[in-house]
């Protein structure tokens, strides 16, 4: 996990360049590639990460984890209502709730998960009652690039 060092600004579209780039690295660690990457309200890049789920033997070491964490640390406020999370796969229910909390602004995420998704699929956290925020959500911005590692990454496993 990596936080900036100085106010690096990014575009939506190459901050899904950075989310990319750790989901590239983490498959490179063995781990699912999903990254992430928090953007202040300048466009800064406050914090990025990719899974650790493996490496760290801890499921909850996601990437929007670990990149919220990361950022709020930085920001030294668990509110971040002010920030975008840009991440490679639609977040998990667990993900989704944290998200929620964090109060984050928007989410744009790439690659949408019919089966482990909580935001448009499954559990559909923003939309239950008990969420006390929700973001603006942007799915499928880079969504082919997304999946496509996901698949390849996937496949090997099933060959091995």
């Amino acid at each position: 996990m990596e936080t900036s060092q100085g106010p690096t600004i990014a575009r939506p579209g190459s901050a899904m360049d950075i989310a990319l780039a750790e989901a590239h690295a983490a498959a490179g660690r063995g781990e699912i590639p999903v990254g992430a990457v928090v953007l202040g309200p300048d466009g800064a890049v406050l914090a990025r990460a990719g899974n650790q789920v493996e490496a760290t033997h801890d499921a909850a070491a996601h990437a929007e984890i670990l990149a919220l964490r990361a950022a709020a640390v930085l920001r030294g406020s668990a509110r971040l209502s002010d920030c975008d999370l840009v991440v490679t796969l639609e977040p998990c229910p667990m993900c989704a709730q944290a998200i929620s909390f964090f109060r984050i602004r928007r989410l744009i995420f790439g690659a949408y998960d019919p089966k482990g998704g909580g935001v448009e699929h499954g559990a559909r956290v923003f939309d239950a009652s008990s969420c006390h925020h929700r973001p603006e959500v942007v799915g499928g911005v880079r969504e082919s690039d997304s999946a496509a590692l996901l698949r390849a990454f996937f496949a090997e496993r099933r060959q091995a």
